[in-house]
């Protein structure tokens, strides 16, 4: 693997590896919302989500679109919900095979 790709996952690992960014990315998993809505949804400070909406966009995780005065955030592509999904699968299995 080429260095860079490697600096970029990295990045991407370390923008996922936060609880409140998992929360929102699996919130936007169903739909796109509103930051109104998701601080409604989730029950965090407006700063907080905001700082997070940042941070996910700047690592290319969501993207925005407008709908009139309101902008949408919704996942960019579906590579973050198979992302998502397959670390959601290797918890389940692990969790799994500690059980036995």
């Amino acid at each position: 693997m080429k260095k860079e790709i490697i600096i970029e996952l990295e990045q991407i690992f370390k923008v996922l590896g936060n609880k409140q960014r998992l929360i929102i990315l699996e919130l936007l998993r169903d739909r796109p919302y509103t930051v109104s809505e998701i601080i409604s949804r989730l029950g965090m400070e407006q700063s907080a989500v905001s700082h997070q909406l940042k941070i996910l966009r700047e690592a290319k995780l969501v993207q925005t679109t407008r709908r009139g005065r309101e902008i949408l955030y919704c996942l960019s592509d579906s590579h973050i919900l198979i992302l998502l999904d397959n670390a959601l699968k290797h918890v389940a299995h692990a969790f799994q095979h500690e059980d036995n």
